[in-house]
């Protein structure tokens, strides 16, 4: 029996902050080891919040006794956090810049921890059914949204159907759309009923923020943002800040410490460097790696590399294009890169080179696949020749920060030495998100991409560069589409089974080169001393919950 493609395709797959990490100079202490069914239970239901407050509460406190913090989290302050890429209401639904604020405002039902365990948020616990077609979420029943209004189970009926809407940009729309029933127990318990079995259905239920369903549209176009979460939105100037004020009325007893939250736009590096070091900002995600290693011995800062591989560096290729419809000449272009020249140079060393999506974390992963393409021009070289094509110039569009910039001349000078000139065509982010979406790129591009941090079937059903139904290379084939499905269409994401459909999947990419991966990377935390807590979820929501100045 054939099977069936997702309702919708989903839409891009931005540039911009990745997806939570394991922090390099943190350790946190080992919770016991769940089997899948005490999992899919909720098994950590019960002490699921306190557990994770204590795991970040010990590691604060270690990290402050390090440098003269002893006395641990205080009220009070207001964090300003840096970033290059301005906040996109029409994206607030989707993985962008806007991970910075959707975890401030908003609640998820639950959110993984760094062994991809789901813990409670929204949701207290929750069952799976054995065939996998169905979950049933028991409520928080002591949620209220900025306005007043009592959270309940219709809140998370809308936010389903909200994802599932098109015009939301929602990557993960084909998971959403696989609910197709809704059964109230009363206003704190829920079942999902699934059209088939999903392997990312925690995914979901991590990626997916409630929003308030009287105000949606508002929070659609900027003016209006309501949610259940730690900060309540105070104002916006376009270009400029976002800002944010402690909720008084928050779930989470005694939380946020902070008084309030400013997101400040710094689009120039230099700038934003600047602002670090003059205390103007207390936080960055988005330090350029070479700009990271001048503070390497700057006791002032806290570097913190996290190292679960949520990002990946990439070459797109759009397929309808001349030259580039050639699988061999995109493999060529997969020979040309020198792969660690481009970590160490425009990475600052931060990132690991790879052929392949995947992570070391991901059950997906191979060291034989993540080492297919090395650096080999003249390899590259007798491609183009049996291709028949020398001498030939394509289209190359970046995104105009500075670090895709060095990213792409970094590209340009490679491939000019097998024989292919490229024309840079430096991109606003916000445009080229677009151009994603409405599959125009042009003949090569370079992105970012994450999602394959998660289960890895989300990838190719989420991440529009290389979503099986419609991405932005035009790729189509059936062959890729069955594999893709099989391995969605799973109640297990670790099993032999769907392990070798990974392995078919890899397969495919390697050969295709529609997306030519080059390094895993994710993203470096900076922050001056007195800053602590912060935390990103699996999809880069940035979660202060935690958070606190020192004094």
């Amino acid at each position: 029996m054939a099977v069936p493609a997702p309702a919708d395709p989903e839409p891009a797959d931005p540039a911009g902050p990745f997806p939570q990490r394991t922090p390099l100079v943190t350790s946190f202490p080992t919770a016991p080891a769940l089997s899948r069914r005490t999992l899919l239970r909720g098994g950590l239901a019960g002490a699921g919040l306190l557990s994770l407050a204590a795991c970040r509460s010990a590691a604060d406190t270690a990290t402050g006794q390090a440098t003269g913090d002893a006395a641990g989290p205080r009220r009070g302050g207001v964090l300003t956090v840096g970033t290059g890429v301005d906040f996109t209401p029409a994206l607030l639904f989707a993985q962008s810049a806007n991970t910075l604020v959707q975890r401030l405002v908003f609640n998820t039902l639950t959110r993984y921890d760094d062994k991809l365990q789901p813990q409670p948020e929204l949701a207290t616990s929750w069952q799976v059914a054995a065939d996998g077609a169905s979950v049933t979420l028991k409520l928080r029943e002591d949620v209220t949204f900025h306005s007043g209004r009592r959270f309940t189970a219709d809140d998370v009926v809308f936010a389903v159907k909200n994802l599932q809407n098109p015009a939301r940009s929602a990557q993960l729309r084909s998971t959403a759309a696989a609910v197709t029933d809704f059964r109230k127990n009363g206003d704190f318990e829920l079942t999902l009923v699934l059209a088939h079995p999903v392997s990312n259905l925690f995914d979901l239920f991590e990626f997916m923020i409630v929003p308030d369903s009287e105000t949606v549209e508002e929070a659609f176009a900027g003016t209006k943002l309501i949610g259940t979460g730690p900060y309540t939105f105070t104002e916006r100037k376009p270009g400029s800040s976002i800002t944010f004020a402690r909720n008084e009325k928050y779930w989470n007893p005694g939380r946020p410490y902070l008084d309030g939250v400013e997101i400040r736009v710094v689009p120039q590096a230099e700038s934003l460097l600047s602002s670090l070091k003059t205390g103007q900002t207390h936080l960055s995600y988005s330090i350029r790696g070479k700009d990271i290693a001048t503070l390497r011995s700057d006791p002032q800062f806290r570097i913190t590399p996290y190292d679960t591989g949520a990002g990946a560096y990439y070459i797109g290729a759009n397929l309808t294009a001349e030259h580039v419809s050639d699988k061999r000449v995109r493999q060529a272009i997969a020979w040309a890169v020198d792969r660690e020249r481009l970590v160490e140079q425009a990475l600052g060393g931060y990132g690991t080179v790879s052929a392949t999506p995947w992570p070391k974390s991901s059950p997906a992963y191979s060291a034989d696949a993540a080492g297919h393409y090395r650096h080999d021009p003249e390899r590259a070289k007798q491609l183009l020749k049996d291709a028949g094509l020398t001498g030939i110039s394509l289209p190359f569009a970046h995104s105009n920060d500075p670090g895709n910039t060095a990213v792409a001349q970094i590209l340009q000078y490679d491939l000019k030495q097998v024989g292919i000139e490229t024309v840079l065509q430096p991109t606003d982010s916000p445009t080229m998100q677009k151009q994603l979406i409405a599959q125009s790129m042009p003949a090569l591009w370079t992105l970012s991409h994450g999602f394959a941090q998660l289960h890895p079937a989300t990838l190719a059903v989420s991440a529009y560069p290389f979503n099986e139904a419609k991405n932005s290379s035009r790729f189509s084939s059936p062959a890729y589409t069955d594999i893709v499905q099989r391995a969605w269409q799973r109640p297990d994401s670790d099993s032999p089974e769907a392990k070798a459909l990974y392995g078919r999947i890899t397969d495919v990419l390697l050969d295709e080169q529609f997306v030519i991966d080059l390094a895993i990377a994710g993203l470096t935390e900076v922050a001056v001393g007195k800053a602590r807590g912060a935390t990103l979820n699996k999809f880069g929501y940035l979660n202060l919950d935690d958070a606190y100045l020192t004094a």
